[in-house]
């Protein structure tokens, strides 16, 4: 079979269409290649979504989770193209699979970066998956919420506490990623973050992981120069 990548990307979208609803019939070896070179190849994606948003739909965790990763680099670059998909995206919050958890933070978070008006319906069910019983999901809702808080800050207030608890979070990943949503809404709106700063000084001097250690400096750095220059 012809490889998607192997086709002009500026004059054959209908043939790179057939061949993605051709691969729904392979095996799952097969389709996931197929995605990987659908990921690649950028200026297919806006008239492929369609396409890969069916494949929400096929029996696989591998597969569902490859084209929910997909969708939300997708609709980052087109988010007006990915509007009808965004709830399908979402009902993958409430999936058994933490994977497929995982991936839906990832989609709408990318997609609320681009459009947050697109998300916002969902947007207080992200904050369930804050207390995820899988870490990497729980890693996943403060990346999330670093995408969409870099063009829509203001949305946090009365939210930081949640992002304050992951600070004390068992898992070391959990805990790395943490004080980067206080530098993303510090550089951005500083009196979100004031109140934690005392704690993120604390942190920065006593956790037993550098890269907390060394994220909360980058956290209480990002607030200061924001507060500088306001």
């Amino acid at each position: 079979m012809k490889n998607i990548k192997d086709c002009p990307s500026e004059h054959n979208s209908e043939s790179k269409l057939m061949m993605l609803k051709q691969v729904q019939h392979d095996d799952e070896t097969e389709l996931y290649k197929k995605l990987g070179e659908l990921t690649k190849n950028k200026a297919a994606w806006e008239n492929s979504i369609s396409d890969v948003a069916a494949l929400l739909e096929y029996d696989s965790t591998k597969i569902q989770a490859k084209t929910l990763w997909l969708l939300g680099e997708m609709g980052l670059l087109h988010p007006d193209k990915i509007r009808k998909w965004v709830p399908a995206i979402a009902a993958f919050l409430n999936s058994p699979a933490p994977l497929l958890r995982e991936r839906a933070l990832n989609a709408l978070g990318r997609i609320g970066r681009a459009d947050f008006s697109l998300i916002k319906p969902f947007w207080n069910d992200l904050f369930q998956l804050a207390k995820d019983e899988a870490p990497n999901v729980r890693l996943n809702f403060i990346w999330a919420s670093e995408n969409i808080g870099t063009n829509t800050p203001d949305i946090y207030e009365g939210f930081m506490d949640i992002f304050a608890g992951l600070l004390d979070d068992p898992d070391d990943k959990v805990r790395m990623e943490a004080p980067e949503i206080f530098r993303v809404l510090g550089k951005r709106k500083p009196k979100l973050v004031a109140p934690y700063i005392d704690l993120l000084s604390k942190i920065s001097e006593t956790d037993t992981n550098r890269v907390v250690r060394i994220h909360s400096k980058g956290a209480i750095k990002a607030f200061k120069k924001a507060k500088e220059i306001s």
